[in-house]
C-alpha cells in the first residue's frame, strides 16, 4: 500500500506557522478540506477567540468504537534560535528533513492524512478517528475542549494512538507535569539603606534553593521507577523575573517552576512544603519590615502522566502494529493522560522521529522513520479492514 504523498504533505503542514502564539485555523482549514475530498465530515471544537481549532473526524462506521489517531497542530517557536534556513520551508539533506515541527510532530500528521484516500477506500470494519489539537505546547490546554465534545459523543474511540516521536517505539507511560507561578511583593527604598526594605529577589532566591533542596530529596530518596530515563520526580526553575536598577532594593520578584511527576507520585505535597516555607519562614520576617509584603504561588497548569498496563490488549495491538514486542516510558509529557483520564480511553504513544530532535534549531526527522510510520498506517488499514 503506497503512500507517496507523505513528503509533500510534510512539507505543506510544516508551512503552516502555527507556533502557539499564532492561529492554527489555515492547517485545520487545509485537513478539513482534504478529509471532505475523500467524503469524510471533520468536526470543529474552537477555543474561546474562534483563531484556533481542534479537528476531529471518523473513517469508517460512525457507530461504533475505532482507533484514533491524536496528534497537536503547534509547534514551539523559532525566535532567538540559530537555524541555517527557514524553519517553516522544509530541507532534505542525508536523509533527513529539517523544519520546524518535523519531528514535534507534523510528520505524524501527515504520514496519518496521506493514508487518507486508503483508509477511505478500505472496507473498514472498525473506524478510524483523527484528532488533531491546539495549545498542546502551552500546556496541554486545547484538548481539553475536544475532550469535552468526546465525552458527550454516544460512541467514543476505544483506543487513542498519541503519535509523538517514540522513533516508532512504543510508550505505555510518561511523566505528568505541573507548572507554577511564584510573585514575591516586597518593599523598594535605596540600596544603601538595604535594611529598611524588603528584598523580593532575595526572598525569591530562598524558595529557588528551597526547590532545589525539594528537587535533591526526590532523587536521593524519592520513588524511583528506572524504566525512565530520568527515573524520579524533578523540580525544575526555569525563569525569573525582577528588580529594576542595582542601587534600588527590589520590591517585585516573578519567578516561575515545574513539577516533572512520575504517574504515581502527587506533586501537592511538594508545593505544600513550599507554601509551608513561604508562610512560616520568610512572610514573619518580610512582614516586620512591611505588612504589604508577601508571597503568592499560583498554578499556571498542569497535564497528568500517562500510566497504561503493559499486558493490555491496546498495548499489545499497537505493538503489532509497530512490529515490536518492546514498549517503554519517557519523561516528556503529551496529552495522552488525558486521553485516559478524562476521557476513558486506552491510551498509547508511538509516533515517528525521537524527541531529541525536537525544539532545536533546525529540527529533524529521518526519512526511515517515516517509512517506518507509512508500514505502521498500512498495518492499521489491514488490520480494522478483515
Amino acid at each position: 500500500m503506497a503512500a507517496a504523498d507523505s513528503r509533500s504533505l510534510i512539507e505543506t503542514l510544516v508551512g503552516f506557522d502555527t507556533t502557539s502564539a499564532k492561529s492554527n485555523l489555515a492547517l485545520i482549514e487545509f485537513l478539513q478540506a482534504r478529509l471532505a475530498e475523500h467524503g469524510v465530515a471533520a468536526r470543529l471544537v474552537h477555543d474561546e477567540t474562534g483563531r484556533k481549532a481542534n479537528l476531529y473526524a471518523t473513517v469508517g462506521p460512525q457507530d461504533r468504537p475505532g482507533v484514533l489517531l491524536s496528534g497537536h497542530s503547534d509547534v514551539v517557536p523559532v525566535a532567538g534560535q540559530a537555524w541555517t534556513g527557514d524553519p517553516f520551508a522544509v530541507r532534505e539533506a542525508d536523509g533527513r528533513l529539517y523544519g520546524r515541527g518535523t519531528a514535534d510532530m507534523k510528520s505524524f500528521l501527515a504520514v496519518a492524512f496521506a493514508y487518507l484516500p486508503a483508509m477511505a477506500a478500505a472496507e473498514l470494519k472498525t473506524p478510524i478517528h483523527i484528532a488533531v489539537s491546539y495549545d498542546e505546547e502551552v500546556g496541554c490546554l486545547g484538548v481539553r475542549r475536544l475532550l469535552e465534545m468526546l465525552n458527550g459523543l454516544p460512541v467514543k474511540p476505544a483506543l487513542c494512538i498519541i503519535g509523538e516521536p517514540t522513533g516508532m517505539r512504543v510508550v505505555v507511560a510518561h511523566k505528568g507535569k505541573q507548572a507554577y507561578r511564584v510573585r514575591v511583593r516586597g518593599l523598594a527604598c535605596h540600596s544603601s539603606l538595604a535594611p529598611q526594605g524588603v528584598n523580593a529577589i532575595d526572598v525569591a532566591a530562598e524558595l529557588a534553593v528551597f526547590l532545589r533542596h525539594l528537587a535533591r530529596r526526590q532523587a536521593e530518596g524519592g520513588r524511583r521507577d528506572d524504566a525512565y530515563g530520568v527515573p524520579f520526580s524533578t523540580i525544575n526553575t526555569g525563569r525569573i523575573e525582577g528588580g529594576t536598577a542595582l542601587n534600588i532594593v527590589p520590591d517585585g520578584c516573578v519567578f516561575d517552576f515545574e513539577i516533572r511527576h512520575l504517574p504515581e507520585d502527587d506533586p501537592a505535597p511538594l508545593v505544600d512544603a513550599l507554601t509551608r516555607f513561604a508562610r512560616d519562614e520568610l512572610e514573619p520576617e518580610m512582614k516586620r519590615v512591611s505588612e504589604a509584603s508577601g508571597i503568592a504561588i499560583e498554578p499556571l497548569f498542569g497535564y497528568p502522566g500517562l500510566a497504561s498496563d503493559p499486558d493490555d490488549e491496546a498495548v499489545a495491538f499497537v505493538k503489532s502494529l509497530a512490529g515490536a514486542n518492546q514498549h517503554g516510558k519517557v519523561s516528556f509529557g503529551t496529552e495522552g493522560g488525558l486521553f485516559q483520564q478524562t476521557a476513558g480511553i486506552a491510551t498509547v504513544v508511538c509516533g515517528p522521529g525521537e524527541i531529541a530532535q525536537a525544539h532545536k534549531p533546525d529540527e529533524w526527522i529521518a526519512l526511515d522513520q517515516v517509512a517506518l510510520c507509512e508500514r505502521f498506517m498500512a498495518r492499521l488499514i489491514e488490520r480494522l479492514s478483515a
